[in-house]
């Protein structure tokens, strides 16, 4: 039988991985900065299982909506009503009409035909290896361009890719090197995030020219940017897509800025829906979401349209503007409200996110794999639910803290 020879590790490597990894991790958790049960005693507060109160600069609700009382009203009513947490059925086969009517609801407010799925990763690990196929290019398995720093749950699918078509990973944001691949190859498939979780966008501008000149298909996760900017929330990627076709395909999360649970895909045609509901994997296996997510959602969906949106998107705006005033970042002057501060030892990183967790604060220490070797940082996150007195209190503390350790970005 003939079999076709594959090399280890081409892709993934994680006993190596973790060995470079993992003391890190065990610092982190030992420092009692991860692996913490904690209790909510209001937006932006909480209480760790050692009796530690902090506030949240590490969240990704980046409008505050997971503590909204329309969503959380919306959730309980659902359930209520519908009288059943869920349908324990594959979604293909049978599912809560509600969940219909949510999907046509967020297909009306993103004007793109929406798919639902219990987690954005869900989406990438059904959809890529189709892409790759070529179900979606006419049959003809294009190129995979996976941008270096793309989101985690993009790039881990690389492997089942590759074993469709061939697979290349980009310098990030590098549209010089993606246009040679367009020149190269009939199909190309570019796969990035829209904003990136460690901060940066996508280049837009370059990616709709090479959209429109070779015909590039988009594959793009929205997730940090839905909701929290935008017209209705609309995010950094819809907006910029004119007419949404069969070569553009949008992945986001819906429990960050939208305030809920679950996943969104934006699709081109009703042909695309149908092709990942019967085969796209963990994007349809047996669960699909539970009436509370829904029932959140389609309150936010409500919100959205909403006076007091637009607000607390402006609210985001300001106090990611009075933080760039205070502590310089490689992101100054980003509407995302993504800050990363960079210590480059994990050690580092791991010691200032420790310190100010003991005195109220709980940040993020990013360190390998998430971030490159010795680009280790403090990650902080803001929200529009926050005092711009606790911005000013917590910038004056890090900014001590990174004196005290001559760190500066």
């Amino acid at each position: 039988m003939d079999q076709k020879a594959h090399a280890a590790n081409t892709f993934t490597n994680y006993r190596k991985l973790i060995s470079l990894a993992d003391h890190d991790w065990e610092t982190a958790e030992t420092g009692k900065i991860a692996g913490l049960n904690v209790e909510v005693k209001n937006p932006n507060q909480m209480v760790d299982q050692f009796g530690r109160s902090f506030h949240h600069f590490c969240t990704t609700s980046y409008l505050g909506l997971d503590h909204h009382p329309a969503l959380l009203d919306g959730a309980v009513s659902a359930l209520r009503e519908i009288g059943t947490l869920r349908i324990a059925n594959s979604k293909n086969r049978c599912k809560l009409a509600v969940l219909e009517q949510y999907e046509s609801e967020l297909s009306e407010l993103f004007g793109a035909y929406c798919l639902s799925t219990l987690s954005c990763s869900a989406a990438s690990a059904g959809i890529l290896p189709m892409l790759a196929s070529g179900v979606f290019t006419q049959n003809q398995p294009p190129l995979m361009a996976f941008d270096r720093l793309a989101h985690y749950s993009m790039n881990y699918l690389k492997s089942a890719c590759a074993d469709e078509t061939r697979v290349v990973t980009c310098p990030h944001n590098d549209m010089d090197f993606l246009e040679d691949l367009c020149k190269q190859h009939p199909k190309v498939a570019y796969i990035a995030d829209g904003a990136y979780s460690m901060g940066g966008i996508a280049d837009m501008n370059s990616l709709l020219y090479l959209k429109e000149r070779y015909g590039l298909f988009l594959y793009l996760d929205d997730s940090h940017a839905l909701s929290a900017v935008g017209t209705f929330g609309a995010g950094l990627v819809r907006p910029r897509i004119q007419a949404f076709d069969d070569d553009c395909l949008i992945v986001a999360s819906l429990a960050k800025s939208f305030g809920a649970s679950g996943g969104l895909v934006m699709l081109g045609s009703e042909r695309q829906k149908k092709l990942i509901q019967r085969y796209g994997g963990p994007s349809n296996w047996s669960q699909s979401l539970n009436s509370a997510a829904i029932g959140a959602g389609r309150a936010s969906i409500q919100l959205h349209h909403t006076l007091e949106f637009g607000a607390l998107q402006e609210k985001l705006q300001a106090n990611i503007q009075l933080f760039d005033s205070l502590i310089q970042t490689g992101q100054r002057g980003s509407n995302m409200a993504i800050r990363l501060i960079r210590c480059g030892e994990a050690a580092l990183a791991n010691s200032v996110a420790i310190e100010l967790a003991n005195l109220g604060y709980f940040t993020s220490a990013v360190f390998f794999p998430v971030v490159a070797q010795g680009r280790a940082a403090l990650r902080i996150t803001l929200r529009a639910d926050m005092e711009p007195l606790l911005i000013q209190q917590f910038c004056e503390l890090v900014s001590e803290l990174l004196h005290a350790r001559n760190i500066g970005d």
